[in-house]
């Protein structure tokens, strides 16, 4: 049985590795190396030149991240994938792998915090120029493309607005302009497909969902292989001209053997090996086996979402609670189109009547409930992001990107539904 005929809770288990073929284990082990022996000098000569695909050092590729990337990428539906250090590492490469000094981007002002401190800070002293396009209207993307501007960025159920991102309309509008849609879908694993809807990159920080137990920091970057580069070529130097710190290699032209690979096979290449944010096998290990439950836990992260979200739709403490089947209009819409029937993700945000000590004492009055700054967690964490996660953030920018003082951001868990409520419940009490 092909692994294209597999469903997704199949892929899931099974995608990228049968058994290790020295032991017959059926668990991918732990290669805990840095190195590998080769079997020749033309082996090795064949490596190093990209005439033949193989392992040379466990910065750049190592056997238990490649099962990783293999399953991350068929339950995509990509070609190839890149495993990294961090959720952050990944939308550093997935930019820079397109983007130099003098180059801009655009992307949904609907952002993590520190995506966007990253974008607006960090990646304005590298030269390059980040342009905020609020997503409510897509036309906003075409109005800030100009023949500089080399992709565009989402995220699918932007943290903490959750308002679903329109892919297909904006990556329509990258199609005609030759510019790429890369989406960050670390909120919307197995509910959502971005690459189905045009996207011609996903990434994800593997901490989240994909891991689910909080304790590995990761990031994977997909390519969909549907992104004609070189039609294209013109405002992709950084793939279709000759690469310098690589034996003068065009990218677009050395993969032609391989398949389409271009964007990712150089962000290993180069970025990976250059910068070396690498992810460990041993963390690799650990997100195959959060794969391998992701389809049953995010069935439960929703179900008890929209149980929460419920809950407090009826409190009188609350003034607004932010989560995607409870919207109107366009953004339930979407929410619709994008996401799994039925499935709203495991994120959701209340604003609370009483402000910022309103929603500081709330979190301090949680039992069981983590205050923990991440989210995708079996377990249910909560935040408030104005004092926190969007604290470098300027008033202005925090409530662009759906922060408000008195906002409480959940990662709902896994754990019976009325235990959360019941904690929840006796928090707001507190206030």
């Amino acid at each position: 049985m092909s692994d294209k005929t597999l469903h997704p809770n199949s892929l899931a288990l099974h995608a990228g590795f049968r058994s290790d073929p020295t032991t017959n284990s059926v668990a991918p082990p732990i290669y805990q190396t840095t190195s590998y022996q080769f079997d020749s000098t033309e082996h090795a000569s064949n490596l190093f030149a990209l005439s033949e695909l193989g392992n040379i050092y466990t910065r750049i590729m190592n056997p238990t991240c490649d099962v990783l990337e293999q399953r991350l990428s068929q339950l995509e539906g990509g070609v190839a994938a890149l495993a990294v250090s961090s959720g952050q590492a990944a939308s550093t490469f997935a930019i820079l792998n397109l983007c130099q000094s003098g180059d801009n981007f655009v992307t949904s002002t609907d952002l993590y915090g520190g995506t966007w401190n990253l974008f607006a800070n960090t990646f304005k002293q590298l030269g390059i120029d980040v342009r905020f396009a609020d997503p409510s209207n897509p036309e906003n993307f075409a109005k800030l493309t100009d023949e500089k501007t080399r992709c565009y960025y989402a995220e699918t159920l932007p943290n903490p607005k959750l308002e679903v991102f329109p892919i297909q309309e904006v990556s329509d509008i990258g199609n005609e302009l030759g510019v790429p849609l890369i989406v960050d879908n670390t909120a919307a694993p197995i509910i959502c497909k971005p690459i189905d809807h045009g996207a011609s990159i996903v990434m994800y920080s593997t901490t989240k969902y994909i891991g689910g137990h909080g304790n590995s920091i990761g990031g994977v970057i997909i390519d969909s292989g549907n992104f004609d580069w070189e039609k294209n070529g013109d405002r992709f130097p950084l793939l279709t001209t000759p690469d310098p710190s690589y034996h003068g290699a065009i990218w677009t032209e050395a993969v032609k053997p391989l398949g389409p690979i271009a964007y990712i096979l150089r962000a290993r290449v180069t970025l990976l090996r250059d910068v070396g944010a690498s992810m460990s096998p041993f963390n690799a290990f650990n997100f195959i086996q959060g794969v391998e439950t992701l389809p049953l836990r995010m069935e439960r992260h929703c179900e008890n979402a929209n149980l929460v979200a419920s809950f407090l739709k009826e409190r009188s403490e609350v003034s607004k609670v932010i989560y995607p089947s409870l919207m109107n209009g366009p953004p339930l819409d979407r929410a619709h189109k994008y996401l799994k029937s039925g499935f709203f993700g495991g994120l959701l945000g209340f604003e609370l009547k009483g402000g910022r000590e309103a929603g500081q004492k709330f979190i301090d009055s949680l039992k069981m409930i983590y205050h923990v700054a991440n989210i995708g967690d079996a377990r249910t964490l909560a935040i408030h992001p104005a004092s926190t996660t969007h604290s470098q953030l300027s008033e202005e920018e925090q409530r662009a990107s759906g922060v408000t003082p008195g906002y409480v951001r959940l990662s709902v868990g896994i754990e019976y539904h009325e235990d959360i409520i019941r904690d929840i419940d006796q928090a707001l009490l507190s206030i």
